[in-house]
This record gives structure tokens, sequence and C-alpha cells, in this order.
């Protein structure tokens, strides 16, 4: 890749601010300084900028446990989105979340950069679950297990068979398959049991990592990440 495309994807600046780093000697390539932004940069080149190591990756994929209060979104006008939560350079790598939380809902977010991951990992036809924790008005019976095993009929579609595990009388937690607009509180809704607080705590072979705190992140490892692609029926480059 061209060393000024690279260093403008990274968020270093814009194209033509990248060219002025690299004219000006505060880029290096393997410790020689870059000629022109028409540089090629090698596969496992070590790129600095003002003496300071960049991470080149282009690729990345993102565990956030989403706090309440913030919109599943990459950008808004007038509201914090999730992308708000998470230093520039993943908003320069055009890092997406994958399908949505709403917005009081909180939990596991994954977000990536890789648009095909995300396309298949929020098709229904992919059968991903995602597990959530739902506390709830009411206490819920065997007969709200029965329903949301054959699919919750609501206004203007059937639900997807979902699991019910009972946890007490108001608590439970739920997998779907599927991740309409605000799904799970209405599936709880249509059984007259509406939903105090809503927490996601896994999406397909990722759980949650119970050290995030709110609003916190981290990058998935390697291993977290083959296992999310194998869920997509994708390669893991």
């Amino acid at each position: 890749m061209r060393l000024d495309k690279l260093l403008s994807a990274l968020g270093a600046a814009s194209r033509s601010g990248c060219r002025d780093l690299i004219r000006s000697g505060r880029v290096k390539i393997n410790g020689v300084p870059a000629g022109s932004g028409a540089d090629r940069v090698p596969s496992g080149a070590e790129v600095t900028l003002d003496g300071q190591a960049l991470d080149t990756r282009l690729t990345r994929h993102v565990m956030l446990n989403k706090p309440a209060g913030v919109l599943t979104a990459r950008e808004d006008t007038r509201q914090k989105t999730v992308m708000d939560l998470l230093p520039p350079v993943y908003a320069s790598l055009e890092c997406m979340p994958v399908g949505r939380l709403d917005k009081d809902t909180t939990g596991l977010l994954i977000l990536t950069t890789d648009g095909e991951l995300a396309h298949r990992l929020i098709s229904p036809q992919r059968h991903v679950d995602k597990v959530y924790e739902a506390k709830v008005e009411g206490t819920l019976t065997g007969e709200d297990q029965a329903a949301f095993a054959a699919g919750v009929v609501l206004s203007d579609f059937t639900a997807m068979p979902a699991a019910l595990q009972i946890m007490g009388p108001g608590l439970a937690r739920v997998t779907v398959q599927e991740g309409k607009y605000h799904q799970v509180k209405r599936m709880f809704g249509a059984r007259g049991k509406p939903v105090i607080s809503l927490r996601r705590l896994s999406f397909g072979p990722i759980e949650l990592d119970e050290t995030l705190l709110p609003g916190q992140y981290r990058e998935l490892t390697e291993e977290e990440a083959a296992a999310l692609y194998a869920a997509a029926g994708m390669t893991h480059a």
C-alpha cells in the first residue's frame, strides 16, 4: 500500500497532510526516512511517526461493553455513539458495529472493519446465537418458555424459535438467532412481561469479557477472531 494512503487510513492526517509529514522527514519505514507518499510499505514493515511505531493493521475486531444511553451507530450529530467510546483510529479505519443494541440495552457489542464478516454474522440464515440477560416485570412461566420455543407472534412478523431459560421469577436468559428492531423486548412484551433491563452476554462464540467495565473495550484475540470467522463461514486470514 502507498505510504500516504496508509497513514491517512490510520488517521494520522488527511492525505495531503500525510504527504507534508513525509516531506518533513517525520515518517520512517524500517528506520529509513520515507521519500514520498508514493513509497510502498512492505508487509510487516515498521512505520514510525516522530519516532513512535504505528500500529499499521487495517483489519480490527473489537469487543465493547456497551453502556446504556449510547447509540449503536457510526455517527450521529446529536447523540453520543459507540464510536465515541473508541480511539479515533477505529473510525478512520471505518470500523462498524455488528448489528445493533438499543440505546438502553447494555453488554457485548462487536465492531469490525470487515464488512462481509459483519453482514454474515447478522444474517438469520447463519443461525448465529445471541444470548441476552433480561429482567422483566412479572413472573416467567413454562408457558412463556413454550411460546418462545414456538416463535412469538408479533404484529409485523413471527419471531424465529428462541430458547428461554428462567433464572428467577423475573430474570431470564434468552437465546435468539435474529436481531430485528427491539425484538427481544417485543417478545417479552407480547407475553405481558415488559423488559426492565436487557444485557447481551454473548454473540456466537464470543462471550463478554466481564473484566471490561461499561464503556471499556479491547480487541479480540486471534483465537476469538478465528472463531468469529468460523461462525460466519469464512476463513480468518
